[in-house]
């Protein structure tokens, strides 16, 4: 047991000064007052820096220069989370795009041994296509993308939990496919999508939950008549989406107005490739066949199409803050209760509560991380 003090604790539900946060076991024990903090705890001194959840990202294809599609492995998964670590992101969902049966079948193998090997890192895997409109197919190769049949359906309904979300075009698949699916217990995504208003509430209303990277690949409220997909999302209550906060794919003023209507259904992702966290001498990567080039912190092929994103989680709180106006405990939230909600993980993560995992981040008024915990130890040596 030790207690975390000294630091500016943003809980999820509120902002505490003079407070210890006591881990014990893996987990969060107590919140208490620092003069009750009992005197033979252990304790380690934050020097007024940020206490935060983990950061959850539900959408990350690769980083530190590796990509998931590339090499679907253990070995994959942990660079990637060890990257993340640096930016403040503890868990995560690997992304896997469209792609063959066999890689899929791998991946989510892969994400089976991974999360059987560690806790609360790795989440599940997010399947984002093959089943999407060859319309909104952004950077996902054409010749991947077509529908599911009834066995391919049957063999992802038994991957709960391995596999955690997937992205899908309702109009491009079977409702009862998508009904499956969610009956499962697994998230039900809509993305690269050319649904109109009525197709995409139709499958909110047949289970799906979540609109993966809210304005992009997907039809957007383009007049007074065809509210589209973005309109469909804005006039429930029940639906979670992702959102790029890289200044590259939607424009602050387009995030701000998602905020104002979705409040806390809004989710920070970061979309993020081999370019978060690149070593300095990668220019480009490979992205499922396509070359993708790094070019001021855009991602783009050669045509200029955005191939994912080189965000990173503490990166994308500062710039919500920063360019989007929105309170930066609200931005944190962004980053880890809400993201929990979306996948049904608030009981476990995404706050600073007792009984909770204790996935912490520690970072400075500058959004830099410090230091972070996972299932309660620390994840550098700290003093």
């Amino acid at each position: 047991m030790f207690a975390l003090c000294h630091g500016e604790i943003l809980t999820g539900d509120e902002r505490l000064l003079d407070t210890a946060v006591v881990i014990s076991k893996g987990k969060i024990h107590a919140l208490v007052p620092m003069s009750e903090l009992s005197e033979d705890i252990p304790r380690f001194d934050l020097h007024g820096h940020i206490l935060s959840p983990g950061f959850i990202d539900l959408q990350l294809n690769g980083c530190g220069g590796v990509m998931f599609n590339t090499t679907p492995t253990v070995a994959t998964l942990e660079h990637m989370h060890l990257t993340n670590l640096q930016t403040g992101t503890t868990s995560f969902l690997p992304t896997l795009i469209s792609d063959s049966d066999n890689v899929i079948r791998q991946a989510v193998e892969t994400t089976r041994q991974y999360m059987s090997q560690y806790q609360h890192q790795v989440l599940g895997m997010h399947l984002e296509g093959p089943y999407t409109n060859p319309v909104r197919k952004g950077i996902h190769p054409l010749q991947q993308l077509r529908q599911p049949d009834d066995d391919m359906i049957n063999w992802l309904s038994e991957q709960a939990p391995w596999l955690k979300k997937v992205t899908l075009a309702p109009e491009m698949n079977h409702s009862e496919h998508l009904r499956q699916l969610h009956k499962a217990g697994i998230v039900v995504s809509i993305g690269h999508t050319a649904a109109t208003y009525e197709q995409a509430n139709q499958a909110f209303e047949q289970g799906a939950s979540f609109a993966t990277h809210l304005y992009n690949a997907m039809t957007s409220m383009e007049n007074g008549r065809s509210p589209g997909v973005v309109g469909a999302v804005f006039d429930r209550d029940d639906v979670y989406a992702g959102i790029i906060a890289d200044g590259y794919h939607v424009h602050w003023a387009n995030i701000r107005t998602a905020k104002k209507v979705m409040g806390e259904r809004l989710c920070l992702v970061t979309d993020a490739t081999a370019a978060a966290m690149p070593p300095p001498e990668m220019t480009e990567f490979d992205f499922c066949g396509t070359p993708v080039f790094i070019r001021d912190g855009q991602c783009v092929d050669q045509n200029g199409t955005l191939g994912g994103s080189a965000l990173t989680m503490n990166e994308g709180i500062r710039l919500l803050v920063e360019q989007a106006d929105i309170p930066q405990e609200e931005a944190f939230r962004m980053a880890t209760l809400y993201p929990a909600r979306a996948i049904k993980m608030d009981h476990l993560l995404g706050a600073i509560r007792p009984g909770m995992i204790a996935n912490l981040t520690i970072l400075d008024p500058a959004y830099q991380v410090i230091n972070t915990l996972v299932n309660g130890e620390w994840t550098k040596e700290m003093h």
